[in-house]
């Protein structure tokens, strides 16, 4: 269930409080960092993987711009035939949509299974989440376009997924180098530990109240290529529009205990309250992803559910 917050105290966190250089990484006292405030930075972590990744994320913008004529209205927004997900687009563009989610998966990718196989990522999650863990969903490359490109406001992607357990463990990973005039992310350490709170609908889809969730609350997270950063899936984040000429990606692995599943799934109020009532019948059976660490045991109580 959800709740709301009003004047709540976090504590005062700079960047220098969460972030850790891959080179001579502790994978202890960055499990720390993590479990303390709900969000790290490990400055470096992801650079051999960005050539490749940023390769395959502008071949994919500019499939989509091709079939911008072919996109068809949905829930979401817009989707073209090749999957990319669209968003109403600031007054200054040339047309109605703008990119948000581009169609990059596991499931097309083998760059993006690279990634979100990378040693040092696994041996931070599994110090915080265990030894047996898989991937949750196929993975996420978003997108800002250039000059403008949508902001997201503050949210927790709890909102979204809901778990019956610790719930995703997040990596966002820069594919450019990322700082306040083109969206670089914005964390508000220790807020994960609020639980769910109550979002409303935004044209980006479910977000906070922008009045009780201000940017002011938040800590921007500037960083250049190949940083990642690691939330949980109740830390509060977001990003502002693109304001550079050029566009900025994102790519996001995300990892749970192999036994976590989810109880809420939604992206708008009313799918969300839906899908409240049905909480109980919550099953995790049709959930299993593929195993990153360990091994996921036989369970013979859930196979009678």
């Amino acid at each position: 269930m959800t709740v709301s917050t009003e004047n709540v105290t976090l504590p005062q966190v700079s960047i220098g409080d969460i972030e850790v250089s891959a080179d001579g990484l502790d994978i202890a006292k960055a499990a720390e960092i993590y479990k303390e405030y709900g969000c790290l930075v490990v400055r470096g972590l992801m650079k051999a993987h960005v050539e490749e990744m940023s390769r395959e994320i502008n071949m994919v913008i500019q499939e989509s711009l091709d079939q911008v004529e072919q996109a068809t209205k949905n829930a979401l927004g817009w989707s073209t035939p090749n999957g990319t997900i669209w968003l109403p687009a600031p007054e200054n563009f040339d047309r109605e949509m703008q990119i948000m989610c581009l169609p990059i998966s596991y499931k097309n990718s083998s760059a993006f299974t690279r990634a979100a196989m990378n040693p040092t990522t696994l041996d931070i999650v599994e110090a915080v989440l265990g030894p047996n863990l898989e991937l949750f969903d196929t993975g996420q490359a978003l997108v800002k376009e250039a000059v403008g490109g949508h902001p997201k406001v503050l949210h927790q992607d709890a909102a979204y997924f809901e778990h019956r357990f610790e719930g995703p463990m997040a990596q966002l990973n820069y594919v450019v180098d990322t700082d306040l005039n083109n969206g670089c992310l914005h964390v508000v350490p220790g807020s994960f530990k609020l639980g769910v709170l109550r979002h409303e609908d935004t044209f980006s889809h479910l977000g906070l109240d922008e009045k009780e969730w201000p940017w002011e609350r938040s800590v921007p997270i500037e960083g250049k290529a190949g940083d990642a950063i690691f939330f949980h899936v109740k830390c509060i984040h977001g990003s502002k529009p693109n304001w550079s000429d050029k566009a900025r990606p994102v790519y996001i692995c995300r990892y749970r205990d192999a036994d976590d599943y989810v109880i809420i799934g939604a992206t708008t109020v009313e799918s969300r309250a839906e899908a409240e009532k049905h909480i109980k019948k919550a099953k995790n059976e049709n959930e299993r992803n593929m195993m990153v660490r360990g091994f996921r045991k036989f369970d013979a109580a859930r196979q009678q559910d």
